[in-house]
């Protein structure tokens, strides 16, 4: 675990400690600090069923809000995500961010709602507005995929990013070497590294996706195996 991801849990576990919750973690961070909360009586929050950033509390349920950014241009979940990092607030301040018909919401610890409406007024170059929406909004989200279906010779990750992306092994090869594939939200630069079910993984640039697991083999020793793609709605 580098310095800065063992301060970042160990501030959450602090947190937890003293005050009764943790903010927003990703799945890696959650692992991390349920490992340092054994023997520990907790809850996990989560602003909707597929929440993958959750808060762990141990009392009363957290003080969450949600808002709509609302632009009359389109944004992307990257776009806003980029955003939000430029505004130098803790990153585990925020929670999902949820793209909807259209809409564009973002999860925020309430604490910190009122200097956020005031300072993030700009996704990129586009302008956009806040304001405060009931949690209900989004009670019965579910996330949109698109679902894939390809052909490889086994599951391990080089060869079916190869598939995905549509470029040779080398190709892959190098962008792993380069720090752009994450599994299960840990930077990944081992090409044998083999997919189990469920693993999350994304590949900058080409998106985010889960590992569905085996359909069917093929007569030819082959696998035709299902991801689904996770997409902005």
């Amino acid at each position: 675990m580098s310095r800065r991801n063992y301060y970042y849990i160990q501030k959450n576990v602090d947190k937890f400690l003293n005050y009764g919750m943790t903010y927003f973690l990703d799945p890696l961070s959650l692992r991390n600090v349920l490992g340092k909360l054994k023997g520990f009586d907790y809850k996990i929050y989560k602003p909707f069923s597929e929440s993958e950033r959750v808060i762990v509390y141990n009392s009363n349920e957290p003080d969450v809000a949600l808002i709509e950014i609302i632009s009359y241009e389109k944004l992307s979940h990257r776009e806003i995500m980029g955003s939000i990092y430029n505004m130098n607030i803790d990153e585990e301040v925020f929670g999902d961010i949820v793209i909807c018909g259209g809409h564009y919401y973002v999860f925020v610890i309430k604490k910190y709602l009122q200097i956020v409406m005031d300072n993030f007024n700009m996704v990129g170059y586009k302008k956009v507005k806040l304001k405060e929406v009931s949690l209900d909004v989004l009670k019965d989200y579910r996330r949109n995929y698109d679902r894939l279906e390809l052909i490889v010779s086994s599951y391990r990750i080089d060869n079916v990013i190869s598939r995905i992306i549509h470029k040779n092994r080398d190709c892959v090869k190098g962008i792993l070497s380069k720090d752009n594939v994450f599994v299960n939200y840990e930077v990944c630069r081992n090409m044998s590294y083999v997919l189990k079910e469920g693993d999350v993984f994304s590949i900058r640039k080409y998106g985010k996706y889960k590992f569905n697991g085996v359909i069917k083999n093929t007569k030819k020793n082959n696998y035709i195996i299902e991801c689904l793609k996770y997409t902005d709605d």
